[in-house]
């Protein structure tokens, strides 16, 4: 489980701002957190702020830590690494980016983290312990070499093998380290997805759904439990019809595409519809096209049902940029409670998720340390904040009981646009 994340001099975030998991000692709604050994830590959060105030590049962060972990190995000597710093300081583009997350696996504390320029890895560090006062290091990285203390043997004599633009984790892992690997495969665990465009996760979902793997059933029940207009959802496997492809497409690239893509099948996705006839009695079935004939909101709701329920599964973390795109709110409530209710999310899922939807703050959703918001100061920089975290301007915190929704509007958390006359 993820329980807290740290980004500094990454796109429009320079200072090292921090997202914590970790569940404050407030009262309200207790069933959000989840306990893990003697872990409490939030199962969802949510981001809010102002039109290009930071939200997206926080989730992003998470996403390049994730993509510098798991690509690193694949490096070439003197390739550059993926440096974008924050810009509008005189200074950001000499200072490295800094990337830090703290995670549970097997009720083992890790903290993990590493800072790089455009050609190498500046620092790098790994912690192991039960809290931050207990944690012990099993190596620390910095520009003068690596060291490896015996906690992990795995990376001993391992140091010189690790070129300047490559992490050394990475390293230690595919050499088959033990640890090390665990670490890898967390960073695997995790999806950071668009909510306005879904293309890019409807073919996972219809892979579960025509293989009935893990999470296919409970997208079906979610389905019907929603009232989609559909009956049920049928797959099939078609071989490629050469008529399908687009008419733009050039005649040298639909060339090339048929050449590959003759004799292989492709999996098909339709919905049946009841057909009634005057009297309103079902005569007969429809079949549609999902892509073609469904709404864009009904074909997000499919496509993002196999990403929600293999993460309720099996107990991973789920990132979701503009959740509430393309969907009713009740519809983003009922996602959001698919996390939060200990009946549903038994394997201690998370969810975090950037939105604009203020009806959520008004519907008893999330707990004050789940609100997070981002804003930018007078040097453009992104600044986050919890609801939690709020003084007000009497000096008291944020009551449980507060109109969240009409005071977030009327700017009282801050995070919101300002428009002028």
């Amino acid at each position: 489980m993820l329980v807290e994340f740290t980004v500094g001099n990454f796109l429009s975030f320079y200072d090292k701002k921090t997202l914590s998991f970790e569940a404050k000692g407030i009262s309200e709604l207790k069933s959000n957190v989840a306990t893990s050994n003697k872990y409490k830590l939030l199962k969802s959060a949510v981001v809010y702020g102002a039109n290009s105030s930071g939200k997206s590049n926080l989730l992003k962060a998470l996403d390049r830590m994730r993509d510098s972990v798991t690509y690193s190995v694949k490096l070439n000597d003197y390739d550059e690494l993926d440096f974008t710093p924050f810009l509008l300081n005189e200074i950001s583009e000499l200072e490295p980016t800094h990337f830090e997350v703290v995670f549970i696996i097997d009720n083992k504390r890790f903290r993990y983290g590493f800072e790089y320029n455009l050609s190498q890895i500046v620092n790098e560090w790994l912690f192991i312990g039960s809290n931050s006062k207990t944690e012990k290091p099993y190596f620390i990285r910095t520009i003068e070499g690596i060291g490896v203390s015996d906690n992990f043997k795995e990376g001993i004599d391992k140091e010189e093998s690790t070129n300047d633009n490559r992490l050394f984790i990475s390293l230690v892992a595919q050499l088959g380290g033990e640890i090390s690997k665990s670490i890898i495969e967390w960073f695997k665990s995790y999806n950071v997805l668009s909510g306005i465009s879904h293309n890019d996760y409807n073919g996972f979902t219809t892979r579960m759904l025509h293989k009935k793997l893990e999470g296919c059933e409970k997208s079906l029940n979610f389905f019907q439990a929603l009232k989609l207009g559909f009956k049920e959802i049928i797959t099939s496997e078609n071989e490629f019809d050469p008529n399908e492809l687009p008419e733009i497409i050039s005649k040298n690239v639909k060339a090339k595409l048929i050449k590959e893509l003759s004799g292989k099948k492709h999996v098909v996705m339709n919905t049946t519809h009841n057909k009634f006839d005057k009297k309103g009695n079902i005569v007969d079935t429809v079949l549609f096209d999902k892509d073609k004939n469904e709404s864009e909101g009904t074909n997000k709701i499919i496509d993002l049902s196999g990403p929600v329920f293999d993460t309720l599964s099996l107990g991973k973390l789920l990132i979701i940029d503009e959740l509430d795109a393309k969907l009713h709110p009740l519809i983003t409530i009922h996602i959001v409670n698919l996390f939060n209710d200990p009946k549903i999310n038994i394997n201690n899922a998370q969810l975090l998720f950037a939105t604009h939807d203020t009806n959520l703050l008004s519907s008893n959703l999330f707990r004050r340390d789940q609100i997070w918001f981002t804003e930018k100061d007078m040097f453009e920089q992104t600044d986050l904040y919890s609801l939690y975290e709020i003084n007000l301007p009497d000096g008291s915190k944020v009551r449980n009981d507060s109109n969240l929704e009409k005071n977030y509007i009327r700017g009282r958390y801050g995070a919101i646009p300002f428009i002028t006359n």
